[in-house]
């Protein structure tokens, strides 16, 4: 009997296993963009000599062909900021492709608010043009609350870089996500890096105000928004960085928020351990 009992156990976890997703996918399956020539000729283009230091943080190829972003394709940068991944992006996008920053909507926020976000559209282009040598009428830019309704459901790709914890304080997160949801083909992708706290850090130190979120956190809230947790990759995992600094994540490079207080000891641990998650837009 006990045998009997065995064998119908291991044929129920079978099949059980078939019917669970898939959440631990190997990047390098994904896309080209990992061993690409046309990637390893973006990452060494001398416009990004500023930015290479970083790749060994960052791991810009393995991480958009984890979230198989390809040449041709529609793709949001949320919050692109001082541009590193624009550097990346626009031109491993190609003329065929279509790079869009897209920054928080202002219309009712605080006037500081304003001054660090508003106008992308009239902003942005100028200085991503600078910075690729991609002419600036190729490259759009909106708040998301002047995001014009032909763009909907045209996007392939949205990608969150370490921005969701400055969504979730800021109070973006319930607008944004939606904005991107709409912007997204029936089949788009959103592909978020977050800083990561640890599994059972409390609610004071994952707040947004530390830069670090838990991991189950960020996916509860994303698919609460209408989307599909479909994958998950250790690409951006730092296992040297224990994730429970007093000042925040901005303690480590290449921020040093601390000055040389402990600079040597912030040094050695590297940037942040990162969660990296891929999800489906949910019909």
């Amino acid at each position: 009997m006990r045998t009997v009992l065995t064998a119908l156990a291991a044929s129920l976890t079978m099949a059980v296993a078939g019917l669970v997703p898939q959440t631990s996918v190997q990047a390098e399956t994904l896309a080209p963009a990992a061993t690409s020539p046309a990637m390893a000729t973006v990452l060494a283009d001398p416009r990004r000599d500023g930015d290479r230091a970083r790749d060994i943080w960052r791991h810009p190829a393995e991480t958009l062909g984890f979230f198989r972003v390809q040449p041709g394709m529609t793709v949001v940068d949320y919050l692109p900021s001082g541009g590193w991944y624009t550097r990346v992006l626009v031109p491993y996008l190609g003329p065929q492709g279509q790079y869009i920053g897209l920054n928080p909507g202002v219309a009712n926020a605080p006037e500081r608010t304003k001054q660090a976000f508003g106008n992308l559209g009239a902003t942005f282009p100028a200085k991503a043009a600078q910075w690729t040598g991609v002419p600036a009428e190729r490259i759009l830019a909106f708040n998301t609350d002047s995001l014009p309704a032909d763009l909907d459901g045209k996007v392939d790709r949205a990608l969150i870089f370490r921005e969701v914890h400055n969504m979730w304080r800021g109070g973006w997160l319930y607008p944004d996500l939606l904005a991107i949801r709409r912007l997204l083909k029936p089949d788009g992708l959103l592909g978020i890096v977050q800083h990561r706290a640890r599994p059972d850090d409390p609610a004071s130190y994952t707040d947004g105000s530390k830069g670090y979120l838990r991991e189950k956190d960020v996916i509860a809230m994303v698919e609460a928004h209408g989307f599909e947790l479909v994958g998950k990759s250790e690409i951006n995992a730092n296992p040297k960085d224990p994730a429970n600094h007093p000042a925040g994540v901005w303690s480590l490079p290449p921020t040093f928020s601390q000055g040389d207080a402990d600079r040597m000891r912030f040094a050695g641990v590297g940037e942040s351990d990162r969660m990296t998650l891929l999800f489906r837009k949910r019909p």
